[in-house]
């Protein structure tokens, strides 16, 4: 169709056709150059691009012919495994996530005397600026909790004395502000929201420096202040799974491009809380509880295997749901037999519904979590292992602790906070060269049309065949 811009349509809705027509490749050319979309090999396996010392992420061993192996998932961090770090945590009935930001941050597990040292540290940070709460987040509220804690960041840089100062003593000053108030910023910004755009109640109550990261945010989320101990002990458990993912996934890589460029902490933490947001990074466990909802409005028998079997094969064939094909919480683009932090969050998880009554409900996960990377593979014929991933069980959790669904994201980005602020110091110190992939020019060269010889060309979207799509949902 030939674009008219005297016809009817907004003037936008034109521009969009435009821009629509012109910008498809054609998916053969991908292949043709061997180009390695979303920097994956064929196989799934990431493009190394870089080096790290942070974290670890293990789904697969190489063998000697060069081909991928599936092993029961592993998460490290700085050399430990997180499943140890969080036993020891549960042995000594203590909170971990600040003891995993140290660990992040020194690369080395803290003493006690240490970790008394930094966890009061970050405790007496976590209070905003003077004016900071009213000026930058009552005044230009938000009606999303992750584009307000961006905003927050990036705002933190006109109430920092040396902003631009990128010697490590004071880039590491920075991290640790941004870690402390990250859980603040968010729950502040909820709290705007409420008030502004879901017209209830606002509570603004200050950090208490003593508490733990999970214990403050559920204090400052809450109309009462109160919480238990199991809340905030599974809540913490939570920031310990994601707190850290190696540097390979989509905001902890924005964090070493950006910083690469010799900017300041804010802009690339800023980036890094925009990557987070996507839908296809950060947001999943809300499309899992979305997805869990419809299943239980339409499964009549949560405890029936072949009911819900049944149901969970109209969501493969695209015939219920969103009508993706997705199942989502399933599969991992590293992890294949296991993903440890789904492991370990649903066996706390079953604590909690125990106690919350909510057992029904969890016993339809877990019948869903047996089923689902088995139907998968009968529907879509995938080689590669599914298994249910942590934003499977991370949603149920939120929402046993009666935390709105706005803040599921945020909650991941106040985790994320140390590993992308070790990632941060680690580029500084070691990277050291501007990342600049290559692009290949698949255009024609033209030549240049004179203004009074210029037609409108008809405009038609080409058709490229079906190239296929994923068969599981996203997850970091």
């Amino acid at each position: 169709m030939a674009v008219d811009f005297k016809t009817g349509g907004s003037f936008i809705d034109k521009l969009s056709v435009l821009a629509e027509n012109n910008d498809p490749i054609d998916p053969a050319l991908y292949q043709k150059y061997d180009v390695k979309r979303g920097l994956r090999h064929a196989d799934g396996r990431g493009v190394l691009v870089g080096l790290t010392r942070i974290g670890d992420v293990v789904g697969y061993e190489i063998d000697s012919e060069g081909k991928k192996v599936a092993v029961p998932g592993k998460l490290i961090y700085r050399g430990y495994s997180v499943e140890d770090i969080v036993h020891d945590v549960e042995k000594h009935h203590s909170f971990g996530y600040e003891q995993c930001a140290y660990l992040l941050l020194f690369g080395e597990l803290p003493t006690q005397g240490q970790l008394d040292e930094f966890t009061a540290f970050l405790g007496n940070l976590r209070t905003l600026p003077p004016n900071f709460t009213e000026d930058m987040i009552m005044k230009a509220p938000s009606s999303d909790i992750m584009n307000k804690i961006a905003r927050g960041v990036l705002a933190s840089y006109s109430y920092d004395s040396a902003p631009e100062n990128r010697e490590l003593a004071n880039v590491l000053r920075q991290c640790i502000e941004l870690i402390s108030r990250f859980s603040t910023l968010a729950a502040y910004g909820y709290q705007a929201k409420r008030r502004y755009y879901d017209g209830k109640s606002m509570y603004i109550h200050n950090p208490v420096p003593s508490l733990s990261t999970a214990e403050n945010f559920l204090r400052l989320i809450r109309s009462d202040k109160n919480y238990t101990r199991l809340e905030a002990e599974i809540l913490d458990l939570c920031l310990i799974l994601h707190a850290e993912h190696g540097g390979g996934n989509n905001s902890s890589l924005t964090v070493h491009v950006v910083s690469s460029a010799d900017t300041d902490t804010y802009s690339a933490v800023a980036a890094a809380v925009g990557s987070l947001k996507g839908r296809r990074h950060g947001g999943a466990n809300i499309r899992v509880i979305e997805m869990m909802d419809d299943i239980k409005a339409n499964v009549k028998d949560w405890s029936s295997e072949a009911e819900i079997a049944e149901y969970l094969r109209k969501i493969a064939r695209k015939e219920a749901f969103d009508h993706t094909g997705l199942i989502y919480g399933q599969g991992h683009a590293v992890y294949t037999i296991s993903d440890p932090r789904a492991i370990l969050l649903r066996d706390k998880a079953e604590e909690l519904a125990r106690v919350k009554g909510c057992e029904e409900e969890f016993n339809l996960y877990r019948i869903i979590e047996e089923l689902a990377p088995h139907i998968l593979e009968e529907f879509h014929g995938s080689q590669k292992k599914i298994c249910t991933n942590v934003d499977f069980y991370s949603g149920f959790v939120y929402t046993m602790l009666n935390i709105p669904r706005e803040l599921f994201t945020p909650l991941f980005a106040i985790a994320r906070i140390a590993g992308w602020s070790a990632h941060r110091i680690e580029e500084i110190v070691a990277g050291g060269r501007i990342y600049r992939p290559a692009y290949k020019n698949v255009s024609t060269e033209r030549s240049y049309v004179p203004m009074e010889e210029r037609v409108v060309h008809e405009s038609v979207k080409p058709v490229f065949p079906d190239q296929g799509g994923v068969t599981s949902g996203p997850s970091d």
